[in-house]
């Protein structure tokens, strides 16, 4: 809901600070007073193109400030939050225009596209008339509010999504068959790599081993030679060092009763006759375990020709080996648990069934209900003076399916009956379009989002009746929507709510308009001056405060 409007050095109007109620708000004043002024402020605030000649003269910028209450759950406050602008319920819209045409656009503060301002207005404002940005008028509001009238919105979010996943599925079997040839040609080649790499047996840490059992039976004699002769060196021959060893330590051991000091010699030398021991011990069991193995060793260096001949096909040293093996291997294993061509094609026709299933529940049901609302319209449009017009909703089979279903859906209207129904976008008469407007704001009320509308010249070439019947449905129209409503009927002024009064003063630094609100005899006053024009009567006054007392 609108609840403020700032305005400053627009056009005429040099300062301007107003506050909105809810319900049915009217706009009056003499002609070339401005009450067009307050609707193109909000239009620029809500993103409209800046027109040549809106800074007021003398002045170096322009500048407007809406104010909405947004709740959170609605569809404008959900915008805010995705968007990262909530602040709690209040909604700032400013636009400021310098002299030079420069433009700058803010939400909550924040600095933000101009565009940003356009997609946010759609869910808070809708404006009919001849200047205006008018939101009934797009295929995709037309399609949704036959959707909300339907009972069918829920429906269509779920025609949505079932062509999504259509979509989504045949784009998997197209990306398979175009791939086809060359993830057949890729499994196949990671087949024989798994299966080449695996029959290694091969981790970095058996190839060590290898390396040091190729060393070792290589040099099997040598090592069985060198061990017996240590052997007999140390032990076994007649010279052993082992021997030697006893003896010094005997000679030692008779002169420590002549120096003590020689006792410490003597245990170190004991102690290396037991080393010495060890080591005998240890090198006549290893000499005994050596085999010279040629057939081992011609087995084993087999072996290891192969792994290098395959590490030198995937030019690769042998220990990096197992970890091709694991890439390899999870590829094809990934390859593997996709998806084969049949059974995404079978899911492509299952989603588009499901798809064509649901769009074309929701086309029936559409029918009906764009048959019943352009007959609700139509007889609403008989009441305001267009009863030789017809209003109906056309939908047209797409060429090709989309997101939104099988149709194209168009509001159409003619003037007369004997005249081919258009499309409402060229309709060319603002206070017409106004009309029609109202007449569909009045069927669908009960289902539009956009919670405040602003009706301009909804009443040019009417009165009478008629206008008596345009200020009621205004007026009911107020009960589920802010409504404000520029006009000059005194019939349609009397149900306002709130009363709003535009009038122009002249001064010494040029022209100026003023808005201020009317109460109490104010009220009266300004409906008498709408009945009567410039001589205002006692009766006339009587008339105006009956009118207000309806």
């Amino acid at each position: 809901m609108l609840r403020a409007l700032s305005i400053h050095n627009f056009v005429i109007v040099e300062h301007l600070d107003l506050e909105f109620d809810a319900g049915f708000t009217v706009l009056t004043g003499e002609t070339g007073a401005g009450k067009s002024i307050l609707i193109e402020a909000l239009s620029l605030a809500l993103g409209a193109r800046a027109e040549p000649g809106i800074v007021r003269s003398g002045a170096e910028r322009a500048e407007v400030v809406a104010e909405f209450l947004v709740p959170r759950e609605g569809l404008a406050g959900q915008w805010l939050l995705e968007n990262e602008l909530w602040s709690d319920d209040t909604c700032v819209l400013r636009r400021i225009l310098d002299r030079s045409g420069k433009s700058r656009a803010f939400i909550n503060g924040s600095s933000v596209p101009v565009q940003q301002l356009k997609t946010l207005s759609e869910w808070l404002l809708d404006i009919h008339g001849q200047h205006a940005h008018q939101s009934l008028q797009k295929a995709s509001t037309q399609r949704a509010l036959l959707d909300a009238f339907a009972g069918t919105t829920a429906l269509a979010q779920s025609v949505r999504s079932a062509y999504n996943q259509w979509q989504s599925a045949s784009d998997q079997w197209g990306e398979w068959s175009s791939q086809a040839e060359a993830l057949l040609e890729e499994k196949a080649r990671l087949q024989d790599e798994v299966r080449e790499l695996r029959a290694l047996n091969l981790t970095p840490e058996t190839w060590q081993a290898l390396q040091a059992d190729q060393t070792r039976l290589a040099h099997s004699a040598s090592l069985q030679e060198g061990a017996r002769f240590a052997l007999e060196t140390l032990s076994e021959a007649e010279d052993a060092v082992r021997g030697k060893l006893d003896a010094v330590a005997a000679v030692l051991s008779g002169l420590v009763t002549f120096d003590p000091v020689l006792q410490s010699s003597v245990e170190l030398i004991e102690s290396a006759g037991i080393q010495l021991d060890e080591a005998a011990h240890e090198l006549r069991r290893y000499a005994m375990g050596i085999e010279v193995d040629d057939a081992g060793l011609q087995q084993l260096e087999s072996r290891m020709e192969t792994i290098l001949a395959v590490a030198r096909r995937y030019r690769l040293k042998p220990e990096q080996l197992p970890e091709r093996l694991a890439q390899s291997a999870s590829r094809l294993e990934a390859l593997q648990s996709k998806n084969s061509g049949e059974a995404l094609e079978q899911a492509m026709h299952v989603a588009r069934e499901g798809f064509y299933s649901q769009a074309q529940l929701l086309s029936q049901q559409r029918a009906q209900a764009a048959k019943q609302l352009g007959q609700t319209i139509t007889a609403t449009m008989a009441e305001l003076a267009m009863g030789n017009g017809v209003f109906e909703i056309a939908l047209a089979p797409l060429e090709r399916a989309n997101a939104s279903g099988l149709d194209e859906v168009e509001f159409r209207v003619a003037s007369h009956v004997s005249q081919m129904p258009e499309s409402l976008a060229r309709v060319a008469s603002g206070g017409e379009l106004s009309r029609i407007s109202l007449a569909i704001q009045t069927a669908l009320s009960t289902v539009s989002a956009v919670p405040t509308l602003i009706f301009d010249e909804v009443d040019t070439g009417i009165g009478g009746r008629v206008a008596e019947i345009v200020g009621r449905l205004l007026e009911d129209l107020g009960q589920r929507h802010q409504v404000l409503c520029v006009t000059h009927l005194p019939q349609v002024a009397a149900r306002g709510q709130q009363h709003l009064s535009v009038t122009k003063t002249e001064h010494a630094t040029g022209v100026n308009s003023i808005i201020a609100r009317l109460d109490g005899e104010a009220r009266v006053e300004e409906l008498a001056r709408m009945l009567g024009g410039v001589t205002i009567t006692p009766t006339t006054r009587r008339h105006a405060a009956e009118m207000l007392n309806h």
